[in-house]
């Protein structure tokens, strides 16, 4: 049976949304019918793993997409199976059912190949009495060979089906075209947002799901003992006392050699990614376990990455009632992250809300001082003073005066020292120039560069 193309049908935009509200379109099936393949290809980069293993997927993933002039949220979810009520399974249906609830219009992905599941159909039957814009797409259909195998799928009683290949493109515009109506314009002189960006770090079962659900107040993201939970790095937008911001969950770092290949391997690039396109990471460290090798090299990852960073260490609760606990740790922290000396540290449970009263004034001062520009009169102020107190040591035992400082960007503060042929700037003198720098400007949990640079 030959599928006619859809037709554009004028429909009014989704009730109860503004040109200034971004619809919600989540996309929902069983296990392994193409789903994040089809988030992938819409988003037009691959930003969801993707493998042939059941499961894959566990967290809801979001990301803003536009298609001619409309602007709306995409969701990827995990499997959904309604019959599973234990573990892994349940914890995934608990955030595709979360998924159904938020979204505006819904796309039921299900796979041509295989033909009509009983899954499919249960899945079918609850979305009955749900009341929004739902559209079926049969995945895999790569040819017009393949159009017979929407004749199974008719069953569901569904007066139009979808064709498509995520995979290779086919049929994705005709199924964005015909929810495209109930999309708001976007007004013409609108600028993009663009939010602050907090990425959530740390070794496997640190508690880094648990805080960001903490900080969105509900389960957004799967929390489980067991290691290696989260495989994506899930972004979601959140707001507090007015400040807008993405905050992005991502998969515990593991020490390379126990990083077993594929999906694992997938997912620390995801994180690694994450990090470096994220403004500030919180470093969260375990209150009991202690820190360890790898806290520290995850840190000097995020140094490598020139990101802001604060550092939770989290369990707290389990500690503070020692009266040596506090001393011990701040010593072994300053053992092992003399190079981040200058990063807020915050003791606390990411159980506990009162957590959320330390970490957003956190994150606001640090964003600030990510994003500072100081003006180059008052750096060149700053330089004369500091030539003054320790001057630049020079192989002609005169001193150095043709020096000239300017801040050539930001995110993070970076400073460009021009100097005169034949001088030469030490790294010790580097430091001592960085903290005079954190002691006149502040720059609380952002690394700060300096290059050295020639005068022509």
């Amino acid at each position: 049976m030959k599928q006619k193309k859809p037709k554009l049908v004028q429909q009014t935009p989704l009730p109860g949304l503004s040109t200034s509200d971004i619809p919600i379109v989540a996309i929902i099936g069983r296990p392994n019918v193409g789903k994040s393949t089809f988030f992938n290809r819409v988003l037009g980069r691959r930003s969801a793993i993707v493998d042939d293993m059941h499961g894959v997927t566990r967290d809801r993933l979001m990301a803003e997409c536009t298609y001619q002039g409309r602007r709306f949220q995409l969701v990827d979810t995990g499997g959904l199976d309604i019959t599973s009520s234990e573990g892994m399974a349940s914890l995934i249906r608990s955030q595709s059912q979360a998924a159904v609830s938020e979204a505006n219009i819904l796309v039921v992905i299900m796979d041509g190949r295989a033909g009509l599941n009983p899954l499919d159909e249960e899945i079918a039957a609850l979305l009955r009495d749900v009341n929004k814009p739902t559209f079926y797409a049969i995945n895999k259909i790569d040819t017009p060979k393949a159009d017979p195998l929407l004749a199974d799928f008719y069953q569901l009683g569904k007066d139009q089906l979808f064709p498509i290949s995520a995979e290779h493109g086919t049929g994705v515009d005709d199924l964005l075209e015909a929810f495209l109506p109930l999309l708001p314009l976007e007004p013409d002189d609108e600028e993009p947002l663009i939010y602050p960006r907090v990425a959530v770090v740390g070794r496997p079962n640190v508690g880094k799901s648990t805080l960001v659900n903490m900080m969105f107040g509900e389960e957004r993201v799967v929390v489980s003992d067991v290691p290696g939970t989260t495989r994506d790095p899930v972004d979601t937008h959140i707001e507090f006392q007015g400040h807008p911001l993405i905050l992005t969950d991502t998969a515990g770092i593991r020490r390379r050699g126990r990083i077993e290949p594929g999906i694992e391997g997938y997912s620390l690039g995801r994180t690694l990614k994450a990090l470096g396109r994220s403004d500030i990471a919180i470093l969260i460290l375990d209150g009991v376990e202690g820190a360890t090798e790898q806290d520290t090299k995850i840190a000097g990852l995020i140094l490598k990455q020139g990101r802001g960073c604060i550092i939770l260490v989290n369990k707290w609760d389990l500690r503070k009632d020692v009266p040596t606990a506090l001393a011990t740790y701040s010593k072994e922290l300053h053992r092992r992250f003399p190079f981040f000396e200058f990063v807020p540290k915050i003791y606390g449970s990411a159980l506990e809300r009162t957590i959320l009263d330390s970490i957003f004034p956190k994150i606001e001062s640090v964003m600030e001082a990510f994003s500072y520009r100081v003006p180059t009169g008052r750096l060149n102020q700053f330089l004369q003073k500091a030539l003054e107190d320790n001057p630049l040591p020079s192989k002609r035992r005169t001193p150095i005066k043709s020096i000239f400082i300017t801040q050539v960007a930001i995110k993070p503060p970076t400073f460009a020292l021009f100097v005169g042929r034949g001088v030469e700037v030490p790294t010790t003198y580097l430091r001592f120039l960085e903290n005079r720098l954190r002691e006149m400007f502040g720059f609380q949990g952002t690394p700060i560069r300096i290059l050295v640079r020639q005068k022509r």
